[in-house]
């Protein structure tokens, strides 16, 4: 026999996992150059925070005065989830304070449960104080629920923002296609800053 030549299980192995390869790029969900960075990538999240802002002071009222009173607002305009018993959930924002941009952040939660299918949500995090702000921007990596009690936002009788809402160090918000998704909790969502 030569040596030269591989074997064919060599052959097959080396077939299957090509096929497998191609298989698997085939089945990302990330958009080719989703990951970019640098300043297209900075204003292309900038615009859809202001759309989702905007999205939010007009599904809830009272809530843009919420947000210019508050010491700092935390934007995620797509946060995905997918799962099948087993959920994921991911997303990248930005920090506002006075208006502005003073940074950006990831979200991850995961969950267990008898769940199935994907979605796609927008949540904002309404920091009413600044010393929550702070704790929130000096921690290495904040968890909703765990480095603060996180109120999911309520509407008054009178179908604006009512005033427990605040009253609450760190309000939330969460939007779907639907509009607000009412008294949502937000879970144990890890959120880390990074660079774009």
């Amino acid at each position: 026999m030569n040596k030269s030549f591989p074997s064919l299980r060599t052959l097959g192995l080396a077939a299957a996992l090509a096929v497998g390869g191609i298989a698997f790029v085939g089945c990302t969900t990330t958009p080719a150059g989703s990951e970019a960075s640098g300043p297209s990538a900075r204003n292309a999240m900038d615009q859809n925070v202001d759309a989702t802002l905007a999205r939010l002071y007009s599904t809830v009222p009272g809530s843009r005065e919420l947000v210019q009173r508050a010491a700092g607002t935390l934007v995620f305009p797509s946060v995905v989830g997918g799962a099948f018993v087993v959920g994921a959930e991911y997303g990248k924002g930005a920090l506002r304070e006075g208006g502005r941009t003073s940074g950006y952040y990831s979200t991850t939660a995961g969950s267990v449960g008898l769940q199935a299918g994907g979605q796609s949500k927008s949540v904002v995090y309404v920091f009413n104080t600044p010393e929550a702000l702070q704790k929130f921007k000096s921690s290495k990596g904040w968890t909703a629920g765990a480095d603060a009690t996180v109120a999911a936002g309520k509407i008054g009788a009178n179908g604006s923002v009512d005033t427990q809402t605040y009253q609450q160090a760190v309000t939330s918000f969460v939007l779907t296609n639907v509009g607000l998704e009412a008294g949502a909790a937000v879970g144990a969502a890890k959120i880390t800053q990074i660079s774009m």
